[in-house]
């Protein structure tokens, strides 16, 4: 892991301290990409499976209800928008998202989406990450509309970018069935090579409508989701073929997000190791006050990994105590962890830096 490039002003290790304790960016937008992991609702106006808006979803929401977060309580886009000082940008879909909302930002993101189009055909009507572009560009007219061209430019450039997309690439598409149409077509070396090269034009058309602090995740430890070990594992450990994919997948992330700077001339794109934030616990669960990385706290059938979590499921009693929610998704305790790693995390989670360096540069330009 190359050491960051930064050259740090003598006071600014003093505002980075500041950073950890107080939010700096206090109105800053913010705008969400991607797949379940951080869909706020937006599924909720669709007609699609793909939705988490009927109990026990929200259960330790502040609401106690079903939001369509894929979670018990609060999701990765809610905690950085504490941790920034600013409200959590509603789905675009939503009928609310309108007026001075729209300062806020806007959460983008579709559960079931991928890198690829094809990508989670089995959910029929899912916003694609093309089509989330789109409405990003929808969004800049209203916004343009309401404040002024040149005000909603500065504050699309302000604002801080979150996408985290991929792993349905894998688990619903490449390995969905024993032999997929993607995986006659490519060897999964070269399946990888496909997806990076996508991706990149995902992240160049998110440059070109101006973004310019974007937090790119890699895919979690696929293999070791509940769902993953109940259907491919044996013995109970992370399921091989898939934890290969995610380590092939991840580092070609990083190294695509390296090139992408180097072209652009700036670190518009930071490197957000999800999987190893993820794994630490995964694999030492009590380190981190969980008691088990396996087993789902809402589903049914073997560690909970079969079907959906619905109100017919078994539910633990105590959520902060498993790190997984349900089939494939972390909870809000295990969302926190991976939130304080984008924080503050080291080079070896967060590549160029974390998200406090950032909000303090930013500060100071």
């Amino acid at each position: 892991m190359q050491p960051s490039k930064l050259i740090l002003f003598p006071f600014l290790g003093l505002i980075i301290l500041s950073a950890l304790v107080l939010p700096l960016d206090a109105g800053r937008a913010f705008f969400i990409f991607g797949d379940s992991l951080v869909d706020s609702g937006n599924n909720n106006y669709l007609v699609t499976e793909a939705r988490a808006d009927t109990f026990p979803y929200g259960i330790d929401y502040p609401t106690h209800t079903a939001t369509g977060r894929f979670s018990n309580g609060l999701n990765i886009p809610d905690l950085i928008s504490e941790y920034i000082g600013s409200e959590p940008p509603l789905p675009c879909l939503s009928p609310e998202h309108r007026g001075e909302k729209l300062l806020v930002g806007a959460n983008f993101a579709s559960a079931g989406v991928g890198i690829l189009n094809d990508t989670g055909f089995q959910f029929v009507n899912i916003i694609r990450i093309d089509e989330q572009l789109q409405k990003f560009v929808e969004y800049q007219r209203k916004l343009s509309s309401h404040i002024g061209t040149e005000k909603a430019k500065e504050l699309v450039n302000k604002g801080l970018v979150l996408i985290t997309i991929g792993g349905n690439d894998f688990v619903n598409n490449y390995y969905l069935l024993p032999y997929s149409v993607r995986s006659r077509e490519f060897s999964l070396p070269d399946y990888v090579n496909y997806l990076i090269s996508e991706y990149k034009k995902i992240l160049a058309r998110m440059y070109d409508l101006g973004a310019r602090r974007v937090i790119v995740t890699g895919t979690g430890p696929l293999g070791c989701a509940p769902a993953e070990i109940a259907m491919r594992s044996t013995n109970g450990r992370c399921a091989r073929e898939l934890m290969r994919a995610a380590d092939l997948f991840n580092p070609r992330v990083e190294k695509a997000l390296k090139e992408l700077n180097s072209q652009f001339g700036s670190d518009v794109f930071i490197s957000a190791n999800s999987n190893r934030m993820h794994f630490d616990f995964v694999m030492n669960p009590r380190a981190y006050g969980f008691k088990t990385g396996k087993v789902a706290c809402c589903g049914q059938g073997r560690y909970n990994g079969i079907g959906i979590c619905n109100m017919l499921s078994n539910l633990c009693k105590n959520r902060n105590e498993y790190v997984f929610w349900d089939a494939y998704h972390p909870t809000e305790r295990a969302n926190q962890l991976i939130v304080n790693q984008m924080m503050t995390g080291t080079v070896d989670y967060m590549s160029p830096m974390n998200l406090s360096t950032i909000l303090a540069l930013d500060e100071i330009h």
